[in-house]
């Protein structure tokens, strides 16, 4: 089979490993998206870093020789860790920006590379389709060698995190602090940060991340569900990070998942209620109505984007935004940079439970109660056989949406990042594209789960082909 071309999706280029994504690929990639940044961000240098994924190291360090070859000195990563430190040494060290080697969530056989601009974020997407212009023009350079320096980035990123939060009162929590680091890079971050208070599950490298992807959803979770809820402490928080730490999701003092549609509404009625912090609002269009419902409960402005951090990022800086969040656990944080950061998540998310002494999903309880909006949200996704079958399913309800699903009128179409479909009974329900694998990803949030799961069956038919839109 022909190899793809190497395209950039929502955050990066991610293929197979030794299948679309080898050294001589990465090379490729890396000479583009190193002279694109060295032209559109000013500073010096750029910083190279890696996860916990095989070979990680390796192609890090070849992804160093070829932006070291083009003149550019490179600060290579001397070991493991966030994508979201990375980023932040990108701003902090004044460098072009930052060629990361993760897949983050991807299951275990793949790789790939993200790229972060100067400012301490994802490059926007006009920067994407310029590296992926510049691949096809490359040329031999000749320019001599610059020099590639090894650092630790850990100290200085939990440097910046310890300013959000007085680490002393953390430490001092009632609550007994669990986290799955999920065999990823962000294994022993918060450690660093509260020392023996938080005991680490799946926290040292396997690069098939226990056979599971490294993504933070119930099914993968089961085992640490299982300890957590066995634990006799009368209050516990669980926290787990995606494989390179820049998506959070959470486990309930009983063993539940909690998802991002859970914790933002938390986090936001935290920093606005309890820190008294004002500013924006940013959530993609997959994210909760209860965002919605908080912020408006604080008089905070809201802003609804399509899927991909990215986009808030932008958003981030031409704005004061207290909080962008989107549902797969991505959240960045006013003061911060625009990217987004497990860790801090988890760190204002103890300092919630510390400060109310409260599970996490009595916190939720709270919330929906205030608000007299109660939601069940899920998501699936549906594998596919190739690319083309997706853009199909998506081309057709384009062409043909639905005016109305399962008795419901369609009140509201968004179809600028798949497509949503708001219904007159406030439920809705999405399919969009994975930019990084072929998959439909299918979204739905109703008042129970039976509505919820009619919805996902509905979306499923659709894109099987199996159902008219209509």
């Amino acid at each position: 089979m022909p190899t793809p071309p190497i395209r950039f999706g929502t955050d990066g280029w991610r293929a197979v490993i030794a299948e679309g994504f080898t050294f001589e690929r990465l090379g490729i990639a890396a000479q583009a998206s190193a002279q694109v940044l060295a032209r559109t961000y000013p500073g010096a240098g750029i910083v190279v870093g890696y996860d916990n994924r095989f070979l990680s190291e390796q192609f890090a360090a070849h992804t160093a020789e070829v932006v070291a070859s083009l003149g550019i000195p490179v600060y290579l990563s001397a070991c493991a860790a966030p994508t979201p430190a990375f980023s932040w040494a990108a701003k902090e060290q004044g460098c072009h920006g930052a060629l990361v080697i993760t897949a983050s969530h991807n299951p275990a056989h793949y790789s790939g590379l993200k790229v972060k601009g100067g400012f301490g974020g994802s490059v926007p997407p006009e920067v994407t389709t310029e590296i992926e212009q510049e691949m096809q023009n490359l040329s031999s350079v000749n320019t001599q060698k610059a020099p590639i320096q090894s650092w630790d980035p850990w100290p200085s990123y939990v440097t910046q995190l310890s300013r959000f939060v007085d680490l002393d009162a953390l430490k001092k929590s009632p609550a007994k602090i669990w986290v799955d680091a999920m065999f990823g890079s962000g294994s022993g971050g918060l450690t660093r940060l509260l020392g023996n208070t938080i005991t680490e599950l799946q926290g040292y490298r396997d690069p098939l991340f226990g056979g599971v992807p490294p993504e933070p959803l119930p099914q993968n979770l089961r085992k640490s569900s299982q300890v957590i809820a066995a634990d006799p402490a009368p209050l516990k928080i669980g926290l787990v990070f995606d494989g390179d730490a820049d998506r959070i999701a959470a486990i309930d003092g009983h063993g539940n998942f909690l998802s991002p549609q859970i914790l933002i509404p938390i986090l936001i009625d935290h920093l606005a209620g309890r820190r008294g912090l004002r500013g924006e609002i940013v959530k993609t269009i997959s994210g909760s109505e209860l965002f919605v419902k908080v912020a408006e409960y604080y008089g905070l402005p809201i802003t609804e984007m399509p899927v991909g951090f990215k986009y808030i990022a932008e958003r981030m800086m031409s704005t004061e935004v207290l909080l962008g969040g989107e549902e797969s656990g991505g959240i960045g944080y006013l003061g911060h940079i625009p990217e987004r950061d497990a860790l801090l998540s988890g760190l204002y998310l103890i300092e919630a439970v510390t400060e109310t002494k409260q599970d996490l999903s009595e916190i939720y309880q709270t919330l929906q109660e205030r608000a007299g909006f109660t939601s069940v949200y899920q998501r699936r996704d549906l594998h596919l056989t190739d690319q083309t079958q997706q853009t199909q399913v998506l081309k057709r309800l384009h062409v043909d949406p639905p005016a109305e699903i399962l008795g419901q009128n369609v009140v509201k179409h968004f179809d600028q990042d798949g497509h949503k479909f708001t219904l007159a009974n406030s439920s809705w329900v999405m399919i969009r594209g994975s930019g990084t694998e072929p998959l439909l990803r299918l979204y739905a949030e109703a008042q129970d789960i039976d509505s919820v799961n009619s919805l996902l069956d509905w979306a499923s038919e659709i894109a099987k082909g199996s159902a008219p839109t209509a």
